[in-house]
């Protein structure tokens, strides 16, 4: 692999499943305090977003992961994870710059994504790869804010 190249990212396997949830709940841990309840992404069916082809993961052991929906007008960025140990490697940029040739691959002209108010550290994060916040929503016990961005042809 290059750096700064998505050529490690790959469709997730069957076998995959206990690193997706493991790099998932590492991310995610240190929200519930925060944010007061327990971050969706923890809760989600690994086993079924794998089967459906909608988890990417890189790295060997796995360290950083995307569940994406392609919808009729745009990628949903479901969830974006890299594990602690392994923040600062640009990981997490080369897994954007996967959901946009992803994005374009499928034909979509935008990408969606939505994050929780008190995870602020996106609030800054998205809008430096070309998301501008469309609205923020409270959904339940979730604050959410809604963000897209649009792909030059």
């Amino acid at each position: 692999m290059t750096e700064g190249t998505t050529d490690d990212i790959r469709i997730a396997e069957d076998g995959d499943e206990p690193a997706v949830k493991a790099v998932i709940d590492a991310a995610f841990q240190p929200y519930i305090e925060r944010i007061g309840v327990v971050p969706v992404p923890m809760e989600a069916d690994h086993a079924a977003n794998i089967a459906a082809g909608r988890v990417y993961v890189t790295g060997d052991p796995i360290v950083g992961l995307l569940v994406l929906e392609a919808h009729e007008d745009h990628l949903y960025l479901d969830v974006i994870a890299v594990h602690p140990d392994a923040h600062g490697q640009g990981i997490g940029r080369r897994l954007l710059a996967f959901v946009d040739a992803r994005a374009r691959a499928l034909g979509l002209a935008e990408v969606r994504l939505l994050t929780n108010a008190k995870m602020w550290e996106n609030q800054k994060l998205y809008p430096r790869y070309g998301y501008e916040l469309m609205e923020r929503r409270v959904e339940g016990p979730y604050d959410r804010l809604h963000y897209r961005k649009r792909l030059a042809p």
